[in-house]
């Protein structure tokens, strides 16, 4: 037994001094030698297991990586519930990506190492309130760290319970470097009862920092705000205070200076972005968020989910701006890292597949597969019920993509009874989204009215169309007053409530006025060749259609023929990810180049028209098989094919080539 000791530690010291060695001596001894004697260690683990916890804490975390490596998360779990062996663990820093895979692995097999570790940490708080400052400092720094490390990991109850802890250690003494504490203290609680929903919570952690700014201010000692800020703006943010969130934005912005670190100038410029973007000014959006997705992969590198937070609002910026295909890459890049970082069952991981499925669903829309949207969106829902509460708010957002694809599923099935099972299901995911953001946030709020027109959009596939128009209206009434009249999410509403009109209710005065509303709309926040603008062109065509007046016919045909050629003109960024790695001044050097070649060369840019008609006919069919379920007895899905799309005008109402083509 003592020899079985004597060896393992024996290969202790073999292993420090081997990781202190100069590879320049053992050049290619040093891996091999390294692995065998952790290997030797992890063999012995029960024998030397106090052994171990002396070693180095790089080389004691390398003994418990190779015990996950080898499935043994019994033993590695009751090392990692330890608080002091936690502690050292987490001073490998440079190994923080292997820990959060340890780390996941005991929380997917059932170990509540997080819970586990934030009631640990706050009995040591509650026994050390006596103590002096000295101690009480070290605890908080502590606890600063751990509360840090379960925020990264997404587990953001413990980390509050941490951060809690921490709080209520600065507020034992009234020293100055106790506030700047409880200051920092307040920023981090506010981050994760951000990340919880518990936005409420949350107003009242910024007002308390408020208050210690203000102590600070009067010994005549200032602390950076940009931090503080920035959370607030991802709060106001998040409960649709739109003009808020951008009015304090600005102000963390103002706050940036040198010296500060990178990952708060990161996210700063991240929620700036997202500001921006839903106040549609899209030009410094574009600019912020590129500058934080190039800040964050300069600085922690392609493989940190850092790197992944901007990522995903990078492909929120895409997909407001029109530009779906490349918003699908970059949130499939987002949770290609988040998956590597943590896998397993992890609340980040699950917001990256809900990203991806709703931009999958918009980029599918026109061909109608939905297969690889449905996919990521009951990921995400599995996930988060695993968790969270089967009523916590983040189920809300993941519901009501799985109801949005569920509903094209069902209009396009050819049975009968599946539809009715489908929309039934879409009815009830829809139901549970809009209580969720009703006791969240009230009914006066913007993602409650999102909520109430996606029921109406599902109301009238279900041929209830009273109840879809009134859900219509109660969307767009409270979109009006919140964002204005002239807003996207203003026009999304005018346009489905026009559709109503158009293809169910025959008010077709109504619906006219309202096209027109949402194509105005569109075109003075996103220009004239606005990927939106096609539906509402093709509903005035079936309008105008349905009253006999055949010159508006033939003019927005040709006004939909014009919007297909500006869409084919338009340029692509061929490579997302390689636009925002770049350096400014690299960016500008490529632009001039391909410029340059292209007036070289005086080669126009090729289409793929084959595809293009493909595409465009998918949708068209798509279209038009909608319409015909929802109105069985209007004109045949063949007849609104003719009528809408303006490459099939050759042929004739009942089908056949007019003797002018044949």
């Amino acid at each position: 037994m003592r020899g079985e000791s004597g060896r393992a530690e024996a290969a202790g010291l073999f292993l420090e001094r081997e990781n202190n060695m100069a590879a320049v001596e053992l050049e290619w001894i040093p891996e091999t030698l390294y692995n065998t004697a952790i290997s030797a260690v992890v063999d012995n683990y029960s024998r030397s297991r106090r052994d171990i916890r002396s070693l180095p804490e790089n080389i004691q975390f390398d003994v418990y990586y190779k015990l996950y490596q080898q499935g043994r998360l019994c033993q590695l779990g009751g090392e990692f519930c330890e608080l002091e062996v936690f502690a050292k663990v987490l001073r490998a820093s440079d190994k923080r990506h292997l820990l959060h895979h340890c780390f996941q692995a005991l929380m997917d097999h059932g170990v509540k190492v997080a819970s586990v570790l934030a009631n640990s940490f706050s009995r040591r708080c509650s026994y050390i309130a006596d103590s002096d400052a000295h101690v009480k400092e070290k605890a908080i720094q502590f606890g600063f760290v751990l509360g840090g490390f379960l925020s990264d990991a997404g587990w953001y109850g413990d980390a509050e319970k941490v951060f809690l802890s921490c709080l209520q250690l600065c507020t034992l003494h009234s020293e100055v470097l106790h506030c700047y504490r409880a200051v920092e203290c307040c920023v981090r609680l506010l981050h994760v009862r951000n990340g919880n929903c518990k936005y409420h919570l949350g107003e009242e952690t910024f007002k308390l920092a408020q208050s210690y700014m203000d102590k600070l201010a009067k010994h005549g000692h200032l602390a950076n705000k940009a931090a503080l800020y920035g959370e607030l703006c991802a709060l106001l943010f998040a409960k649709s205070h739109y003009d808020e969130a951008y009015r304090w934005c600005i102000e963390a912005m103002k706050e940036i200076s040198p010296g500060l670190p990178v990952k708060v100038v990161v996210d700063v410029l991240r929620q700036a972005s997202k500001a921006c973007v839903v106040k549609r000014e899209f030009r410094k959006a574009e600019q912020l968020i590129k500058h934080a997705v190039f800040l964050a992969r300069e600085h922690f590198g392609h493989k940190h989910p850092k790197y992944s937070d901007t990522l995903l609002d990078y492909g929120f910026y895409l997909l407001n701006v029109d530009n779906i295909c490349q918003s699908v890459a970059i949130y499939q890049t987002a949770l290609d890292i988040r998956q590597s970082v943590f896998g397993g069952k992890n609340i980040h991981v699950a917001t990256a597949h809900e990203d991806l499925a709703y931009s999958s669903y918009v980029h599918q829309y026109s061909s109608g597969k939905f297969d690889n949207a449905l996919f990521h969106a009951e990921r995400a829902i599995d996930i988060i019920t695993h968790i969270l509460p089967e009523d916590h708010l983040l189920l809300a957002s993941s519901k009501r993509v799985k109801a949005l694809i569920l509903e094209e599923i069902a209009i396009d099935c050819h049975n009968k009874e599946t539809e009715e099972r489908l929309l039934q299901e879409a009815h009830d995911l829809h139901l549970s989204s809009l209580q969720l953001a009703k006791k969240a946030f009230g009914e006066f709020n913007v993602q409650t009215a999102k909520h109430y027109g996606n029921l109406g959009r599902l109301y009238q596939s279900m041929r209830k169309f009273k109840e879809a128009e009134e859900m219509h209206i109660k969307a767009i009434q409270i979109k009006e007053q919140l964002l204005g009249h002239e807003d996207y999410e203003v026009a999304l509403s005018v346009g489905h409530l026009a559709s109503l009109y158009n293809y169910d209710m025959n008010q077709y005065e109504d619906a006219e006025r309202l096209y027109l509303r949402s194509i105005a709309i569109g075109k003075k926040l996103f220009g004239e060749g606005y990927s939106g603008l096609e539906y509402d062109y093709r509903g005035l065509i079936k309008l105008y259609n349905s009253v006999g007046n055949f010159e508006k016919v033939f003019e927005y045909h040709n006004v939909l023929s014009n919007w297909n050629r500006l869409r084919d003109r338009q340029f692509a960024v061929a490579d997302a990810l390689e636009d925002v790695n770049t350096t400014p001044q690299q960016t500008q050097e490529r632009d001039l180049d391909r410029s340059n070649k292209r007036k070289k060369l005086h080669v126009p840019r090729l289409v793929n028209l084959p595809e293009l008609m493909l595409r465009r006919g998918f949708l068209c069919v798509r279209v038009c098989v909608r319409i015909h379920k929802q109105n069985p007895g209007g004109p045949s899905a063949l007849l609104m094919v003719t009528s809408l799309t303006p490459t099939c005008s050759y042929l004739s109402v009942d089908g056949s080539l007019p003797s002018s083509a044949k």
